[in-house]
């Protein structure tokens, strides 16, 4: 295995030039990053570590003034990109060069079709494929701050060095047990820039408490979230530094006409009136009569009769009886929240789309549909047409 010990730390142009013609014909690369985003809207990426088969680096875009030499690989179609829940990884690809990379390949997701926990962690799934146990001392750590100790790098490191190892592993298990185009579909979701996008019309929907407005205060809220995401975009500082989510709802719902009504609302800052109280006043003004955006169908739960409820049961139980027969989590199947809205004749939803379909979402809609006896035998369920 490809060993921490003998790590390239990449921060001159030319290092960097020489490092990307090595790995640029490889098949694949595993890919990590270390960042920061307290103090930003934006991640500040502080250090992207890469890996394949021969080679091991640390490339310090601090150092580096472009990085464009590297993201050519990353954006390589060609290549498949190895991460370990990569969606903050693929958000600073997204944000650098306009769209997230593809292919990819989760080794978190992936570890679900071989049976290992939802959502399991990076160290746990290296002790359990590896038996390695990762150092954790440098979690914490502020990545930004310069020179980095040779402890640190060799951290940074053992984030690929061993997500390499367990991609061979896993591909090939997956590719025994016939697996491995299974997940096509969740990868390419992955990779789809819409998750990546924060456009600021749709700002309000994340805001703690905003559900529970309607009217004058919804649209005037829907108006402020997209003032605070934009300011917080163009500033590049945490959108909770701009205006809390307590203080926006507050707003919306006091719907202050002047300054002076402005400040009488718990919680503001003299600087936030100072600096913006004459703009929050305005958007307030323009808002209060107009129209607010309607909620989004979230697929909020329906209250079930007795009759759906027992059905739901009985579906849990099938789904858990699949994921012990093909060895897969039961939560990686179904959820609870799918089969109700199969209960209540959607089929919209993942259990009823490829390799989920195939497993367990056919047998669910026969059994819907009366075509399935479920009876028990030497104390276990048995399923039968």
């Amino acid at each position: 295995m490809l060993s921490s010990d003998n790590i390239l730390y990449i921060d001159t142009p030319d290092s960097l030039s020489e490092f990307c013609r090595q790995i640029c014909t490889s098949d694949w690369i595993a890919l990590d990053t270390e960042f920061l985003r307290e103090k930003t809207y934006y991640p500040k990426l502080c250090l992207l570590q890469i890996a394949t088969t021969d080679v091991v680096a640390c490339i310090d875009p601090i150092a580096l003034d472009d990085l464009s030499p590297v993201l050519e690989v990353i954006f390589d179609e060609s290549i498949t990109k190895v991460m370990h829940s990569g969606r903050q990884d693929m958000e600073i690809f997204f944000n650098l060069h306009g769209r997230p990379p593809s292919p990819v390949f989760d080794t978190q997701i992936a570890a679900q079709m071989l049976g290992f926990a939802d959502q399991i962690g990076y160290a746990n799934l290296v002790k359990e494929m590896l038996g390695v146990a990762l150092d954790k001392l440098h979690t914490r750590a502020d990545w930004s701050l310069r020179p980095l100790s040779a402890d640190q790098l060799k951290y940074a490191a053992d984030d690929v060095v061993y997500l390499a190892d367990i991609y061979q592993k896993m591909t090939d298990r997956l590719t025994e047990a016939g697996r491995l185009q299974w997940l096509g579909e969740d990868f390419d979701r992955l990779a789809s820039p819409a998750l990546y996008g924060n456009p600021p019309g749709l700002a309000w929907l994340k805001v703690k408490g905003g559900n529970r407005l309607k009217g004058a205060s919804l649209a005037v809220l829907q108006v402020l979230a997209n003032w605070r995401e934009t300011t917080a975009q163009q500033k590049d500082r945490p959108k909770g530094w701009i205006l809390r989510d307590d203080a926006l709802v507050d707003i919306a719902r006091h719907q202050p006409a002047s300054l002076q009504a402005l400040e009488k609302i718990r919680g503001l800052s003299e600087g936030l009136v100072r600096n913006s109280g004459k703009t929050i006043v305005k958007l307030v003004s323009g808002a209060i009569d107009k129209q607010p955006e309607p909620f989004p169908d979230t697929g909020k739960r329906v209250k079930l009769t007795p009759d759906q409820g027992a059905l739901v049961d009985v579906m849990m139980a099938l789904v858990r009886l699949s994921g012990e027969e093909n060895n897969l989590n039961p939560a990686v199947l179904a959820s609870r929240k799918q089969l109700e809205k199969l209960v209540n004749e959607e089929t919209d939803v993942d259990v009823m789309k490829g390799w989920r379909k195939k497993l367990v979402g056919e047998q669910l809609a026969r059994f819907l549909s009366g075509d399935l006896n479920l009876s028990v035998n030497d104390g276990r369920l048995v399923v039968a047409d």
